[in-house]
């Protein structure tokens, strides 16, 4: 029986299956006292003040762009330069809270947005007074140059938005991803680097942020105290009490449900605590499968290593879509057992839901149109075995000899 080698796993250990008996233990699976864990570690972690729990990084991401949208100081701004090249949430968060994304074209080999292509885009622009935001996407794990970034963004007085759905623990020049900007975002999807399944966060410090983020969770709840003290008697909206308001119950503003559960922020907190230990196997494999696999880089551009990325995979772009289709090669890793995903696609010129911006997009994106039609990705997780990483590539070498 030929082996499964897959994109993504998560094994449920000892330290997870303990963190999910605490909870039912506790009895209590709604946001309590694992979510308040979560929150204080990750935000630690990535190097901020503040860290909010949500249902998914989607979601993290939607109540994210609300809570600038809250602002009457932003209100009117719509667009914000982002990636072509990532998962589409990226751009549906931005739609779904009522913002334009404007895509400007990608590195070759970390699939990241370029100052180059944000300077050019804002320079050739006539309408700067509409845009509010860049938002660059970490992908794969590589993070995108910040400090350059944050430069343009000073210059043309726009603020900055991190999608770090993938890269939890990347490192730029001394800081994490994550910690560069006004906020930003995590997935804890299950084939991520930290792993709960579907979970997601905001990261920021800036307590405004933190405070909207918070009550828009929970349906745009009046109440965003930090920590609650009803039970103890005390409350800033006691006055509500007069008409038997509680305010937990009292809305003053339109929101969503994006809270989360004990049993997800209990297997992040099991997962953070060797969150080290799983990004430095993920870099071994990578380097592993570059070392191996380099008799091939005349046909596949492999994954450029560095010892500040925190693998989500193992990116490929094949350089001559003569040679070998995409298509191809990934149906024959699949009979071998390998299993594969495309890298995306090019939001504007190639995914079905942003067909209306084809023609706007046509030839702008050259690197990120090819990208997205000739790049995949296989796992490169921490559950993988020398043996499986073997496999991988004698199942390579068997497709190309």
């Amino acid at each position: 029986m030929k082996k499964r080698i897959f994109v993504g796993d998560f094994h449920l250990g000892s330290d997870e299956k303990k963190a999910v008996m605490e909870v039912l233990d506790l009895g209590r699976v709604s946001e309590w006292k694992k979510t308040r864990e979560f929150e204080k570690l990750w935000a630690n972690y990535v190097g901020t003040r503040y860290a909010v729990a949500l249902s998914s990084g989607t979601s993290a991401l939607l109540v994210g762009w609300s809570a600038l949208r809250c602002q009457k100081r932003y209100s009117r701004r719509k667009k914000v330069i982002t990636a072509p090249i990532t998962y589409i949430a990226t751009s549906n968060a931005l739609v779904l809270a009522g913002l334009e994304p404007v895509y400007v074209d990608i590195d070759a080999e970390k699939f990241v947005i370029t100052p180059e292509a944000i300077e050019k885009h804002l320079q050739q622009t006539r309408d700067i007074e509409d845009y509010l935001a860049i938002n660059p996407v970490h992908l794969m794990g590589y993070c995108a140059e910040m400090d350059r970034i944050n430069e343009i963004a000073r210059k043309y007085n726009l603020l900055v938005v991190e999608d770090s759905a993938q890269a939890h623990g990347s490192i730029y020049k001394n800081k994490k991803a994550g910690a560069m900007s006004l906020f930003s975002i995590f997935s804890f999807y299950i084939a991520h680097n930290i792993q709960a399944g579907e979970m997601g966060s905001l990261n920021t410090d800036d307590e405004e942020i933190y405070r909207l983020v918070k009550k828009l969770k929970a349906n745009g709840r009046l109440c965003d105290c930090l920590v609650c003290t009803r039970h103890e008697g005390k409350c800033p909206h006691r006055s509500l009490d007069e008409e038997d308001h509680d305010p937990r119950f009292s809305h003053d503003l339109i929101g969503y449900n994006f809270k989360t559960m004990e049993f997800q922020t209990a297997l992040a907190v099991s997962q953070i605590k060797k969150a080290d230990r799983i990004f430095c196997q993920r870099q071994q494999n990578v380097r592993y499968l570059n070392e191996r696999l380099k008799k091939f880089s005349g046909v596949l551009q492999l994954p450029v290593f560095d010892e500040n990325v925190s693998y989500l995979a193992y990116p490929i772009v094949i350089k001559d879509p003569k040679v070998i289709s995409r298509k191809k090669l990934r149906a024959e890793l699949e009979k071998e057992g390998i299993e594969s995903r495309p890298l995306f696609g090019c939001i504007p010129t190639q995914q079905p839901a942003y067909a209306y911006l084809k023609n706007l997009y046509q030839d702008k994106l050259p690197v990120a149109d090819y990208v997205g039609r000739n790049g995949f990705y296989i796992g490169c997780h921490q559950y993988l075995t020398k043996d499986d990483l073997d496999y991988v590539v004698e199942v390579f070498e068997k497709i190309f000899e």
